[in-house]
């Protein structure tokens, strides 16, 4: 690669307007907005940022939380449609390259969400749909895991670009997918969680899964995470203390920018919402590289081998599609046959 972009990243620590997907996407372009003018090239956002995080499952039981889930199921977002229609002319309007997490509706059941990654290019193309693989936790009482059709790295005016959710970032595997497609920028997308057991410090866990991947694979990683609001401590809390207390726990959200040494570029962002901004040089992955470069010369491919599955996986598989002459065959009901004939 003989140009390597240099260019402005912004993570973008925000809380979404809770289950509104109308009015969570116009902030996210009003915000889309206010980095572009500070001249950000990349804008990343959280996970699940439209319309929102199903916190629900770590505060009730699975039967109370059923008409919450229908609640998001109602306001998640299709693919295509209207509310990834303005995020991408938002990205198109003011050249950047866009990562932002939606819920998104599976078009073949209702009972199906996905927690998904979108990645837009600087001409509103949508250049990925990446579902999270494996809902984490108490994630699986809403989301349905995805496959490895999406662990793609995308070439942007930015550099590679490789996208993952929250605890994927914990997974070497998947990480190692994006490094050995040659990823230089890595979006990290989280949510807040202030309802993790007492003893897990949200911000150093990413902070720390952040920085290993970086120093790891020796690219940049923006990292951006969601806020708890006080709207979302009203809708979720309600009158229970206990609950009002657990959400406004400190140290539960992290955003920033990270080098290839593994260090921050600039100083993270905790708890409070706002925009990180960053200058991103990738001619600064080169050298680290010639030290540790494993998915190059700092690996042994004769001994270890990542085989990834990368089919779409979907709920049928027709050997054939069907055609309206053959479906109008096969429902067809014969004529008798007259008494002349017969």
């Amino acid at each position: 690669m003989d140009h390597l972009p240099r260019f402005t990243a912004a993570a973008v620590q925000a809380a979404p307007v809770y289950l509104d997907p109308a009015a969570t996407v116009d902030k996210a372009v009003a915000l889309i907005a206010e980095a572009a003018a500070h001249g950000a090239g990349l804008v990343v956002f959280p996970e699940a940022f439209v319309p929102g995080y199903p916190y629900w499952n770590w505060t009730m039981n699975p039967v109370q939380g059923s008409p919450w889930f229908e609640r998001l199921q109602r306001s998640s977002v299709d693919i295509p449609g209207p509310h990834v229609d303005a995020l991408r002319e938002a990205a198109r309007r003011h050249g950047i390259v866009l990562v932002i997490g939606v819920n998104e509706r599976a078009p073949h059941s209702l009972g199906v969400l996905y927690n998904t990654l979108l990645t837009i290019g600087p001409d509103g193309a949508l250049l990925g749909v990446h579902r999270k693989l494996v809902p984490t936790w108490a994630e699986k009482l809403t989301w349905t895991g995805g496959d490895g059709s999406s662990l793609v790295v995308h070439p942007t005016p930015v550099g590679p670009l490789g996208a993952l959710a929250c605890g994927e970032n914990t997974n070497t595997l998947a990480r190692f997918t994006l490094l050995a497609q040659g990823e230089l920028v890595h979006a990290s997308c989280y949510i807040a969680l202030p309802v993790a057991p007492a003893d897990y410090d949200m911000a150093d866990a990413i902070a720390v899964r952040t920085a290993a991947h970086s120093f790891e694979g020796k690219v940049f990683s923006v990292v951006a995470c969601s806020t708890i609001s006080p709207e979302i401590v009203d809708t979720l809390a309600g009158d229970d203390g206990e609950l009002r207390e657990a959400f406004t726990r400190p140290r539960s959200a992290l955003s920033g920018v990270f080098g290839p040494d593994g260090r921050p570029v600039t100083d993270p962002l905790v708890d409070d919402e706002g925009i990180v901004y960053a200058e991103i040089d990738l001619a600064r992955c080169i050298r680290p590289r010639q030290m540790h470069d494993i998915t190059g010369h700092y690996n042994r491919f004769d001994v270890f081998r990542l085989e990834v599955d990368n089919r779409p996986r979907t709920p049928v598989t027709f050997t054939a599609p069907p055609t309206a002459t053959a479906t109008a065959t096969a429902t067809a009901t014969p004529t008798p046959a007259s008494e002349e004939d017969a």
